[in-house]
């Protein structure tokens, strides 16, 4: 008889987690009202191990770097069970600055990657002209950091979708109002009635934690809102990604094929899931300067996510106070870049604890 397992979160951590564990002979149960509409809904799909290079990260850095090539197996393995293509795309990122103090800004982050011995190099228009297609043409060169890549997350959730059905994973569209801790094996309780299961994991990113609950207290995460703005419009998917400042301001663009474009900007410390008029303002007109062919582009959407971030933006893995289930958090600007090695942590822990 295979042994159960229960999770709490739709997101890519709990989608991904769940494929793992069915895989692995688990019967797997996930509770969700809005599967993926959280910051993975939002989310670019960079991952981009160079292109997130932060001073004293680099340990982060170091467990990022194998992370184009883990979504490449995930994909594999998919494929051939049977569902769908995760593509993934290695275009490297180009890092570009409008002003005299914005190259200054993408030269310190030239001397951080050297650093951290990452794959990066001076590039320029003169050489490297497709590179440059439909950026400003004031802007006449930049650093590509080779390795970066990126998923489609819309992609990467209907192909888990669909992976999951085949695998006879039950979903539950309902919010969870208590974690329970029975005398052997987990349990939860929902409006509709009580679930049991051998070991759970909460993946609610930076919802708040259900009724029952037993943390360390040593973990904590904030909520952390994120914006991308979805063009129809040009064509650069076989391009570098590009990041850039924009007079301070950080800015990205991701381009896939078709024509379909995703803007961002940087992370907002207000915890509401909401788009505001001058944050839109904003996004919008640092995107125009620097991409002028978006002048004339189909604006298709705008997304919000709220990201997981704990004080010391690194995810963590905490076994709670509550037996046989653990919480998996604080990935930050890292979900989907760290979902393939997280996964691997959750089976890791259900098999150890269903023994």
């Amino acid at each position: 008889m295979s042994k159960k397992a229960i999770i709490v979160g739709g997101g890519i951590i709990g989608l991904l987690s769940a494929y793992r564990l069915a895989k692995s002979g688990f019967s797997v149960e996930i509770f969700d009202p809005a599967i993926g509409r959280g910051a993975t809904f939002a989310a670019a799909g960079m991952l981009a191990p160079g292109g997130e290079i932060t001073s004293g990260e680099e340990s982060q850095f170091q467990i990022q770097l194998s992370s184009p090539s883990e979504w490449a197996s995930v994909s594999h393995e998919i494929v051939t069970d049977g569902s769908g293509l995760i593509d993934v795309h290695n275009v490297g990122t180009l890092y570009v600055g409008w002003d005299n103090s914005d190259r200054r800004l993408i030269q310190q982050h030239f001397d951080l990657a050297t650093e951290f011995n990452a794959d990066v190099v001076n590039v320029d228009r003169e050489n490297h002209h497709s590179m440059f297609e439909h950026i400003s043409p004031r802007i006449s060169d930049g650093i590509l950091l080779g390795g970066d890549a990126w998923v489609d997350p819309d992609q990467v959730l209907d192909v888990l979708k669909d992976a999951l059905a085949k695998l006879d994973v039950i979903v539950h569209n309902e919010f969870v109002e208590e974690i329970l801790s029975p005398s052997t094996g987990v349990q939860l309780r929902t409006t509709a009635g009580s679930f049991n299961a051998d070991v759970g994991l909460i993946a609610t990113g930076s919802s708040a934690l259900p009724k029952g609950t037993l943390t360390s207290g040593e973990n904590v995460v904030r909520p952390v809102r994120g914006m991308t703005v979805h063009f129809q419009g040009f064509d650069r998917s076989d391009q570098p990604m590009v990041r850039g400042f924009i007079r301070g301001r950080r800015i990205y663009l991701v381009s896939r094929p078709g024509g379909y474009n995703v803007a961002g900007a940087s992370s907002d410390e207000t915890g509401v899931a909401i788009v505001e008029a001058g944050e839109l303002q904003r996004l919008l007109r640092d995107a125009l300067e620097l991409f002028p062919a978006l002048e004339t582009a189909e604006i298709v959407e705008t997304r919000i996510g709220l990201r997981p971030a704990a004080p010391n933006h690194e995810p963590f893995f905490e076994e709670l106070g509550n037996p046989n289930w653990a919480w998996s958090s604080g990935h930050y600007r890292h979900g989907i870049t760290l979902a393939p090695r997280t996964s691997n942590q959750v089976l890791q822990f259900a098999q150890a604890v269903t023994q």
